[in-house]
């Protein structure tokens, strides 16, 4: 199967957080699954890094690389969609990440329950 991984998602595998579910863990260990992540999580993470919300090591994406994850860039496609959406959630990175999730039909791993608003694939954590 195909996930795409929400940002939180993201830093709390890379700092093996204990928030992160057994069913998430196996998942996207498991190398049968292919497993994104979205450019706009870099950029999030990014900004975040500059204006001091978050400390992340600089090697962020050989990091990413390590685990094999595949980058899913930003397609127009992806930002046309955006205008499509209904306005349950206002934060623009998460609107992309369901986006690219709708249009590359993916199932999103996130523990954001505003997200489950969205007629997209999720991964439940119930």
């Amino acid at each position: 199967m195909n996930f795409l991984l929400d940002t939180h998602i993201l830093l709390w595998w890379l700092a093996d957080n204990s928030l992160l579910t057994k069913k998430e863990r196996f998942i996207i260990s498991d190398k049968k699954n292919t497993i994104y992540v979205s450019s706009v999580s870099i950029w999030e993470i990014n900004i975040k890094k500059r204006i001091g919300k978050l400390h992340i090591p600089d090697n962020l994406i050989e990091t990413i690389q390590e685990y094999q994850f595949k980058e899913l860039p930003i397609s127009w496609k992806h930002t046309e969609y955006i205008s499509f959406l209904p306005n349950h959630h206002s934060d623009p990175f998460d609107r992309m990440l369901i986006a690219q999730t709708r249009i590359d039909n993916l199932t999103l791993i996130t523990a954001d329950q505003k997200l489950l608003k969205y007629n997209v694939d999720i991964l439940s954590r119930i």
